[in-house]
């Protein structure tokens, strides 16, 4: 079983709460199918993922204000995605803060950078909460979707299998009576 998979199952919640203050999108995924598998309760999932990813990304907010500046300079790679971010902060704020957990390779570097940059600290967690909430759900309901779709997909593969078998014995059947008749018919009276 992958890793994620494995942690999962043996951690449930712990392991959507850890997920979900990192990057997250996988393990929510993953706990979006065990929803639906009715392993994981759906408000609670949503529930600790918004706390996880709050908290995450308040984290990195926190770190982006006291040592942004720091390790933007120490980490090329983080510099040019806080760039993207710094550009769009300007005018975009509010919408910069929810957007950024959309954007892969934004999750931290995002919040690192709206730290570094000194937005209010009110503002950040307004947006950022209202932001996890929105995401959690959408996220969430694509492993609950790939559930639902696999659900079809089986079913429509044991009907069809149902309706293969039939037809098979009813073929085989056919056969073994033609074959019957065949030989009593060839028999002299």
């Amino acid at each position: 079983m992958p890793f994620i998979l494995q942690l999962l199952a043996d951690y449930g919640y712990l392991a959507v709460f850890i997920g979900c203050l990192l990057e997250g999108e996988t393990i929510l995924v993953l706990a979006g199918f065990a929803c639906h598998q009715g392993h994981l309760s759906v408000p609670v999932t949503l529930a600790v993922a918004v706390i996880g990813a709050t908290l995450g990304d308040q984290l990195f907010y926190w770190i982006g204000r006291y040592k942004g500046t720091m390790l933007l300079a120490r980490l090329p790679s983080l510099a040019q995605r806080a760039e993207r971010v710094a550009a769009s902060l300007k005018r975009y704020d509010g919408l910069v803060v929810m957007g950024v957990r959309f954007v892969y390779g934004l999750r931290i570097a995002g919040p690192i950078a709206i730290g570094a940059m000194r937005m209010p600290p009110r503002r950040f967690v307004a947006f950022n909460l209202l932001g996890a909430i929105l995401w959690a759900p959408l996220i969430a309901s694509v492993g609950f979707l790939f559930g639902s779709a696999l659900d079809v997909l089986l079913g429509d593969v044991e009907r069809i299998e149902l309706i293969g078998t039939v037809l098979i014995v009813g073929i085989a059947l056919a056969i073994a009576l033609v074959r019957r008749w065949r030989r009593s018919r060839a028999t002299p009276r």
